[in-house]
């Protein structure tokens, strides 16, 4: 009989458990990226009596185990938060120094421009303030130039992609002294070193047509305003009778242009003008009006960063104020063999116990960790239908269980009123 007591006594401390368990998951119904325990019974050890019938000693304390199913995405305001969609896990550093690991996103930027949690950890990934951020080194602080100016970048490569009309008469730049003027003209914008632009114009003048004996010849002259600056860049083209260029080819140098004197202060400039793409030419002569379909050039003026954003993949970049995006971060992940092992500490963090595997850290959407998704946070895994549903199974255990332990006592009673039956 005294048996009883203790049954019913382990009952009512399981079930006190279950409930704390219920409550907790409750009270997280809105955290972001909160992830729901689950309670696991488990009996205690049974008392053998006679002719093999066997009668338990009660229920040990309940196993709790967190589960890391994935919560619904819902889309943020901030530019900053990002959600996981599949395995893994943020990885951040405490004030502390201490490594931990989490699923909530909400991010903020500090005053020293460190990427943080909502809580004030450190996030941890890899950075650069020129664009070029390389995820093979060890991770550590992402800290992003939020108000700060990104460097002028003086133009070095230049592309014209474009056509020359084959049907153009033949000239020559000048003639007696007195200059002709060219068959076709362009112009492409180029920056110097303190991110000036300037208007760099090119003229063609067509000077021999392709026969079975020779090629096509153009020839070509680069000028900027006088008030810039100066060039004297010239040289020559030379196409087949398809249209091909075939001088400069892709094995030779490409054409230089150099701009010197530029009456900013800016150092004098040497441009190389890029005539192939992967081995097909950008230039050719064909019996069409002559044009330029695209341009481009590797120089930008200084510009203010006026926003970061946190993308797809984990990209932090940072938007410009000439309309450009750079890449001045990547978020790492860590994924886990086995996530249920570790330990909540609190703050929407995990830490690693003596039985989790070791992380495996990388970028998202690789090695089996999930994607990493821009404007977006995960919610909660708790789903308060099933919460109700096991808080009145467990509040009815509860009262099961204290029914045994008064019952027992109303035997016990009257036992020992058989005994005394006066006492």
């Amino acid at each position: 009989m005294l048996t009883a007591f203790s049954t019913g006594l382990s009952a009512l401390s399981a079930d006190s458990t279950a409930i704390s368990v219920v409550g907790n998951n409750l009270a997280n119904l809105n955290t972001t990226g909160f992830k729901a325990s689950d309670v696991e019974f488990q009996d205690l050890l049974y008392e053998t009596l006679g002719g093999g019938s066997q009668v338990g000693m009660g229920v040990q304390q309940p196993v709790t185990e967190r589960v890391f199913s994935e919560g619904a995405t819902q889309s943020s305001t901030n530019p900053l938060d990002v959600a996981i969609s599949g395995q893994g896990f943020l990885i951040v550093k405490t004030a502390s120094g201490a490594t931990q690991y989490t699923r909530d996103g909400s991010l903020k930027v500090d005053a020293q421009g460190n990427l943080q949690t909502a809580t004030g950890d450190y996030v941890q990934g890899w950075s650069s303030v020129t664009g070029n951020v390389t995820t093979t080194g060890p991770i550590g602080n992402i800290t992003v130039p939020t108000g700060g100016l990104k460097q002028a970048q003086a133009t070095a490569n230049m592309s014209l992609t474009m056509n020359l009309d084959a049907t153009a008469v033949n000239t020559t730049p000048s003639s007696g002294g007195v200059a002709n003027p060219p068959s076709f003209t362009t112009s492409i914008e180029v920056y110097d070193s303190l991110g000036q632009s300037h208007v760099l114009t090119v003229n063609f003048w067509k000077t021999a047509t392709a026969s079975s004996s020779s090629t096509a010849q153009w020839t070509w002259s680069a000028s900027v305003p006088a008030a810039d600056g100066s060039t004297t860049s010239t040289g020559t083209l030379q196409f087949d009778q398809s249209g091909n260029l075939v001088s400069p080819s892709s094995s030779s140098t490409a054409p230089t242009i150099s701009l010197t004197g530029l009456t900013d202060g800016a150092s004098d400039m040497t441009l190389n003008w890029n005539m192939f793409t992967s081995g097909s030419p950008t230039v050719t002569q064909y019996a069409q009006t002559s044009a330029v379909s695209t341009n481009s050039q590797d120089g930008s003026e200084a510009a203010q960063i006026t926003q970061i954003t946190v993308g797809t993949g984990g990209i932090v970049q940072a938007q410009l104020s000439n309309g450009e995006n750079l890449q001045v971060g990547q978020l790492a992940m860590a994924n886990f063999v086995n996530p249920d092992s570790l330990l909540d500490v609190g703050n929407n963090n995990y830490q690693v116990s003596g039985q989790t595997s070791n992380p495996t850290i990388g970028v998202a959407n690789s090695g089996g960790r999930g994607q990493i998704l821009g404007s977006t946070l995960e919610s909660s895994t708790v789903d308060i239908s099933t919460e109700f549903t096991n808080l009145m199974t467990y509040q009815n255990s509860y009262e099961a269980a204290s029914r045994v332990i008064t019952t027992a006592d109303t035997v016990m009673r009257q036992t020992l009123q058989l005994i005394n039956p006066t006492g």
